[in-house]
């Protein structure tokens, strides 16, 4: 215990010396609120951010924060959209030249009430849940935000297998099953934010990262629950860096008691550099190990609070078996239209064995190459993207389930695990209030084989993998999933992101053995939600 308060007096007294020498340098408009990012505002985001490149935004690292965005303006977007910079429902008190003792606060309802119909099964679905965004903010430096959302919902028979399997429906918890088939759940989400200066940001919450600039992440994806966390980010020059610590939870002994759940802990850091305005370049590292099981004690390790040094080295200097992963980003914009991206992750790496080419089952890593196009033939608010994803079998797992790269029973990177290849498409027209888009997706995932582990479930131990080499992605029962969804949106206010949506779900699954499937799923909804929930994997 000594020992750890000796550690964290050095730790915030580090912090607290950075910050004052930082703030001569500041500016004198910090600003600390988390922007909400989901597929509608990320498309905005990337319309601004590809056409007029800077080097002050970093693209890579979200929530984004809101000064980071300050040259960023909702009017330059040609068509109705729920706005960035959003102040509807908001009030500012004290209001004047002066920003000493000024107060903002602001509340966002959300509502999600959908109508879908399951071909498969014949059966009616529903989605209602609700809740409410509310964020305070004093004198544009200090932030506090809650997001609280519960209600019942029941999925097609694609998502509710998933569910059924975990227990959880993704991004959004504990799933409570009812008599009638379909779940109730709750969620909140919230943080405190201070920005002492224009450098300097640092937050403690329960929320979610999302790392790159593709519509998957292979490094960090907002796929699962929300964490306890607490993060600095650092603004300088050309260069973004943050640091976070996060308190995870292990599903892997769980009996449905809450204290059958295990603690696992992960420190973070990304570093983002954009030499250019067309260019940035960015570094990820992690560690995730595991808390206190049977065999030991253990709480969180003050080895891991050093905000800067590269984690390889400090395992290797304390003897440590803890899971490590690295990664890089980088993305390029060409004339004003098009963002190329390339994500690399690389969770073991013996250049030796890659090059010998036996396909060792160690050779951990994953690729991710992707582009997208603005306003495409110079057609305003027609879009698309393309995007192809591989991870070699085995990335992501470790040799205590643990200690796997995972939370609340849910990847932390990729939806499917590992061993898979996926390619994605995209194709949007925004004009005005209304919106067409289509998305398709074609993936082969390679699952276990007569009980042997092939490399796709990173809730299986790697230690029970059936042999050392011939190892090859997609091996062992290749699930051929494709899955098409044609929606049609109309904005009812804007400002809510209130709409309404018409969509047609086509899915289609077959292995190599009889499993075939064929799931055409249609709906209907009114919402205002911000979350983003995924319903492709």
């Amino acid at each position: 215990m000594r020992l750890f308060k000796h550690y964290l007096k050095y730790y915030f007294f580090t912090v607290f010396v950075f910050v004052t020498s930082e703030s001569l340098l500041a500016q004198d408009n910090p600003q600390s609120q988390n922007i909400f990012i989901n597929d509608d505002a990320q498309q905005i985001i990337d319309l601004w951010h590809v056409s007029k490149p800077t080097t002050e935004f970093h693209a890579s690292f979200k929530p984004y924060l809101s000064s980071t965005l300050s040259s960023f303006s909702d009017s330059s977007i040609s068509y109705a959209h729920f706005p960035i910079k959003n102040k509807f429902l908001s009030k500012t008190f004290n209001e004047g030249p002066s920003k000493i003792n000024q107060f903002s606060f602001q509340v966002l309802p959300i509502a999600q009430l959908q109508l879908g119909y399951d071909l498969l099964n014949s059966k009616l679905l529903s989605e209602t849940y609700g809740g409410a965004h509310a964020k305070l903010n004093i004198n544009n430096d200090f932030t506090f935000a809650l997001t609280a959302i519960g209600g019942r919902i029941s999925l097609p028979e694609f998502n509710d297998s998933s569910i059924k399997s975990t227990g959880v429906i993704s991004g959004l918890g504990r799933a409570y099953k009812n008599s009638d088939g379909s779940y109730q759940f709750s969620n909140l989400t919230g943080y405190l934010s201070y920005s002492p200066n224009s450098v300097f940001n640092f937050q403690l919450g329960k929320d979610k990262h999302f790392i790159g600039d593709g519509y998957r992440s292979l490094l960090l994806s907002d796929l699962a629950n929300n964490n306890p966390y607490l993060g600095i980010n650092v603004n300088v020059w050309k260069i973004q860096y943050n640091v976070w610590y996060s308190w995870l939870q292990d599903f892997s002994k769980y009996n449905g008691l809450q204290k059958s759940l295990q603690n696992k802990f992960g420190t973070f850091h990304y570093l983002s550099f954009n030499p250019i305005k067309e260019l940035s370049l960015s570094f990820f590292e992690n560690i995730i190990w595991q808390g206190t099981d049977t065999n030991r004690v253990r709480d969180f390790d003050v080895n891991y609070l050093n905000p800067i040094v590269f984690y390889r080295p400090q395992e290797y200097s304390v003897g440590s078996s803890d899971n490590s992963m690295m990664g890089f980003n980088i993305s390029g914009k060409l004339f004003n239209t098009v963002k190329l991206y390339i994500q690399v992750v690389a969770d073991e790496f013996f250049l030796k064995e890659i090059r010998a080419r036996k396909g060792w089952w160690a050779n951990k890593q994953g690729l991710q190459i992707g582009a997208k196009y603005i306003n495409v033939f110079n057609i305003k608010g027609l879009n698309c993207q393309v995007e192809y994803n591989v991870v070699r079998p085995y990335t992501y797992s470790h040799g205590s389930v643990q200690q796997n790269y995972a939370h609340f029973n849910q990847p932390l990177a990729h939806p499917f695990g590992a061993n898979f290849k996926e390619t994605l498409g995209f194709i949007s027209y925004r004009a005005n209030r209304w919106m067409l888009s289509v998305q398709g997706l074609s993936a082969v995932i390679g699952t276990d084989t007569m009980g042997s582990n092939m490399g796709q479930n990173i809730f299986s131990s790697y230690t029970t993998r059936p042999y050392e080499y011939g190892h090859k992605t997609a091996q062992g029962n290749k699930v051929r999933l494709m899955q098409s969804d044609i929606r049609f949106t109309y904005y009812l206010i804007p400002q809510l992101n209130l709409r309404a949506e018409v969509g047609y779900i086509q899915r289609s699954i077959k292995d190599d053995f009889i499993y075939e499937m064929q799931a055409p799923y249609i709906y209907f909804g009114l919402k205002t939600s911000i979350l983003q929930f995924y319903r492709d994997f």
